[in-house]
């Protein structure tokens, strides 16, 4: 299954909610999108990054696969920390990010029950970075100017290198 990489305009894109009891295609959504995460090693993964504009996010954090569909951060800390951050659909570069040190995320599971995580260090990164995702926001977005310009210079100078393989 294919990753959508930058600059593809689907990424950008705000995903849409949707209604877990009538969406017949849900479970075959969430089976593809965690094939695709485990295929390129990835820790999580949204919709969208697979080309559906769907708020549905997939995760696997300790081991275990979650799914969580119209996922909201409902809550955050005041405290931040800085990481490095890899993206599925911007491979091969990490880029310093600030994350909110621990969140809290409303929403439904596959089998249409609400739900509330509160989420701490690693957890809580791959959720907000993956819900950014469905509000068509990349780690690239998150930086500022002048680091932003580096890592998609970066980022270009890798898929070049790709291209001419």
């Amino acid at each position: 299954m294919e990753v959508l990489c930058h600059p593809n305009p689907v990424l950008k894109q705000h995903a849409a909610e949707i209604d877990v009891s009538t969406d017949a295609d849900l479970r075959s959504l969430v089976r593809t999108m965690a094939e695709a995460m485990y295929e390129h090693a990835g820790v999580g993964l949204a919709a969208p990054q697979i080309g559906v504009a769907k708020r549905v996010i997939v995760f696997d954090v300790d081991e275990r696969l979650s799914a969580l569909c119209n996922p909201v951060i409902v809550e955050r800390s005041g405290e931040t920390l800085v990481d490095e951050e890899g993206c599925l659909s911007v491979p091969g570069i990490s880029v310093p990010i600030e994350r909110s040190e621990w969140v809290v995320c409303n929403g439904v599971t596959l089998d249409g029950k609400e739900v509330t995580l509160r989420a701490d260090d690693f957890l809580a990164r791959v959720l907000q970075h993956e819900i950014d995702h469905l509000d068509g926001v990349l780690i690239l977005d998150r930086l500022q100017l002048d680091d932003r310009k580096e890592a998609v210079k970066a980022y270009n100078a890798l898929m070049e290198a790709e291209r001419t393989d």
